[in-house]
């Protein structure tokens, strides 16, 4: 169970990049397509290096994704849940780990 709840956080985090990721496709057929891509692919960037620190620092980056999450829900429609809440979701799982290992301990 410990590392279900060790590697459940950090595989749904790359599952999600690769999600978000596959939104920046859509930008081949416009002119400029590679600065295009870079900025579409800015989310995803931020997530991945938030994924790295977490790997590690599981309460504060449980904390930042759970930041990243609310900020995503203020700054965007309500529709966009299908984003922000995976994103809330992993910063919750993240804590949790953090939370299972210290008790094990």
């Amino acid at each position: 169970m410990n590392k279900i709840i060790y590697w459940l956080p950090r595989i749904l985090a790359v599952l999600f990049i690769i999600f978000i990721s596959l939104f920046a496709l859509d930008v081949f057929e416009q002119p400029g397509w590679p600065l295009a891509l870079l900025i579409h692919l800015i989310p995803s960037f931020v997530l991945v290096a938030l994924t790295i620190f977490s790997w590690k620092k599981e309460k504060i980056g449980g904390y930042a994704f759970l930041l990243v999450g609310l900020l995503m829900m203020l700054f965007t429609r309500l529709e966009s849940l299908v984003v922000s809440l995976p994103v809330i979701i992993i910063g919750i799982l993240f804590l949790a780990s953090e939370h299972y290992s210290k008790s094990k301990k």
